[in-house]
């Protein structure tokens, strides 16, 4: 089954320093042996909340904001899309990555239309 492993931070984690977070060697670790592991069949890392933009439309109007989104109290650092076994081998994945020590990772089912 596919899997995407949605790597989430916290708001305040954005603004804080370089040594509030994890040290960019263990992700680099970490992806090196998840992709040893031949699992991956994608992912991606994402710039900073401030950077987004959100688009909503109505019948009558399109409204375009710029991040960040206050309202918002985590948001998406990047993910891994996993080929696995099963939800409990996400799972263990999932406890590896340096990321959950700093925020928490969301895993959710690839849907196969």
């Amino acid at each position: 089954m596919k899997y995407v492993l949605l790597l989430m931070g916290h708001a305040g984690d954005a603004e804080c320093g370089a040594d509030e977070g994890p040290d960019p060697s263990e992700f680099m670790a970490f992806d090196q042996e998840i992709n040893d592991a031949g699992i991956v069949v994608g992912g991606f890392a994402l710039e900073g909340p401030e950077t987004a933009v959100r688009v909503s439309t109505t019948s009558a109007d399109t409204v375009v904001t710029s991040g960040p989104f206050a309202e918002s109290g985590e948001f998406v650092g990047g993910s891994y899309v996993v080929e696995v076994a099963d939800i409990d081998e996400a799972i263990a994945w999932a406890k590896k990555s340096p990321g959950a020590a700093f925020g928490h990772i969301e895993i959710r089912p690839i849907a196969d239309y």
